[in-house]
């Protein structure tokens, strides 16, 4: 029988969502005025990005076990709680490192209630509603596109950056009094024993490799942790009777297909943001309030196909919705790169948001669809650190890009800073050719982000299977 309120149950995993995602998109607009009024530099500004995806994505696939064993619902609250508290310390924040340390935490909180909004959601919703709710789930994410430039604009031209994390403190309270109000309490097997071994495990391999990622350089101890991590914690699970991540369903080509494509696809998105942000304001000159709405057509295409997406998931198959996308969004990079102005960056947003609604909720469901319901909390923590590895890897490389080209287009005769930051560039008097630099740098780094979309839509096509998913739980039974 069909819980009468699942729809309400949506609503509140999808405000848990909100309060995560408004996050990250105001942090991306509120980067200039981090480099003004804190004095922070470009590497300043990727650690307070980073170092909530180190800690996220360090504890995903962890926290995603122990909802499974101790509850989701339970784990949704801590979360929401810790994430709201760590907001609070952000907004006291007078030195880069404050705010580093602070995200750090919110990382703390956004690893533990994320993995638990998409397993209830799939224990809730049955096969016939999942794909709905899943684009619902999905679009979340746009909407927090088209309420954090807006929101995050108007703060910080009246009250300032320390506003932009505030914001998160009321939504996450309202998302914990609904919660517990409306929302049941759902487990896997909580006769499962927790996997100890393999938790400390994931721990440092996530954590390693993403730190490597982030570093960008040849740290050897720290790359030889994350190798004799991973390989120690694929030995052990294959040998635990109770493994936090079953690794039968890595059998799957549909599971294992769309993971990598997923990772591929995400890092050709994850730097969008980082790159727009700063041209809106530095080289078009817009206010933070003009440089969100300029967003906004990005958050309405993506939420419209979104749904359009998941009404042709019940006819088209998610190989086609999922290759079909990425190809889409590999020209809207190509329109990106191509041009100058507003005009080709809202022609790009438009097409880019058509690409990621078609693409997304496929990819989605072909990976939850690999997890039966039973682990359907690593399911989701999978998904995430899938996402947010990507993420990590793309603000890490496309960062070192459009630094490495933007130091390279700047005047030879330019000092130091100005060639690292065109926040210090423009300080120092430098704007118009700190403007044509930048301008340079954002056409290489979609160059880049169209080719890893051609890659993952390659990539797709052969690993994938023209048929919808179907769950893997005949696999994980045999195995």
């Amino acid at each position: 029988m069909r819980d009468p309120r699942r729809w309400w149950i949506l609503a509140v995993l999808c405000l848990s969502v909100l309060v995560l995602m408004i996050d990250s998109t105001v942090l991306n607009l509120a980067i200039p005025s981090l480099m003004t009024d804190l004095g922070a530099t470009t590497s300043d500004v990727q650690w307070i990005l980073d170092a909530y995806v180190l800690v996220f994505a360090g504890l995903l696939l962890t926290a995603g076990s122990l909802s499974d064993r101790y509850g989701r619902r339970l784990m949704l609250l801590v979360g929401l709680a810790v994430f709201g508290a760590a907001s609070l310390l952000a907004v006291a924040s007078t030195e880069p490192w404050h705010l580093i340390a602070a995200r750090a935490v919110m990382g703390v909180g956004g690893a533990v209630l994320m993995p638990s909004t998409l397993s209830i959601m799939m224990t809730v919703f049955d096969e016939e509603e999942r794909r709905k709710a899943m684009a619902a789930w999905a679009t979340t994410s746009m909407v927090a596109v088209v309420l954090g430039p807006t929101l995050g604009g108007f703060l910080l031209q009246h009250y300032g950056w320390g506003s932009v994390f505030l914001i998160n403190v009321p939504v996450a309270a309202l998302a914990i009094v609904a919660a517990l109000v409306l929302m049941p309490e759902t487990k896997g097997q909580s006769s499962r024993k927790v996997d100890l071994v393999g938790v400390v495990l994931s721990i440092a391999a996530l954590t390693s490799t993403v730190y490597v990622i982030i570093e960008r350089e040849w740290n050897v101890p720290v790359i030889a942790l994350a190798v004799v991590a991973w390989a120690a914690f694929v030995w052990w699970e294959r040998r635990s009777a109770h493994p936090m991540l079953p690794l039968a369903v890595f059998r799957s080509r549909d599971f294992t297909g769309t993971c990598f494509t997923l990772l591929l696809m995400v890092f050709g998105m994850g730097a969008v943001l980082l790159m727009l942000t700063q041209y809106l304001q530095f080289v078009l000159g817009y206010e933070p309030m003009q440089a969100g709405l300029a967003l906004l057509p990005y958050a309405v295409a993506a939420a419209v196909f979104n749904g359009v997406g998941a009404g042709l998931g019940k006819k088209v198959s998610n190989k086609t919705l999922i290759v079909a996308g990425l190809l889409v969004m590999a020209g809207a990079f190509a329109i990106l790169a191509t041009g100058s102005g507003y005009l080709p960056v809202l022609v790009s947003m438009l097409v880019m948001g058509i690409g990621g609604g078609l693409a997304g909720p496929a990819a989605y469901a072909s990976i939850m669809n690999a997890i039966p319901l039973e682990h359907a909390g690593v399911g989701s923590a999978m998904n995430d650190t899938l996402q947010q590895v990507g993420m990590a890897v793309s603000i890490a490389v496309l960062g070192s890009v459009l630094a490495g080209v933007f130091g390279a287009n700047m005047p030879g005769d330019a000092p130091a800073a100005a060639r690292d930051s065109i926040g210090a560039a423009f300080q120092l008097g430098l704007a118009e050719p700190a403007k044509e630099a930048f301008t340079t740098a954002m056409a290489t780094g979609s160059w880049i982000s169209a080719g890893f979309s051609v890659a993952a839509a390659l990539l797709g096509l052969a690993l994938l299977r023209s048929r919808k998913p179907q769950a893997q739980e005949a696999v994980l039974q045999s195995s």
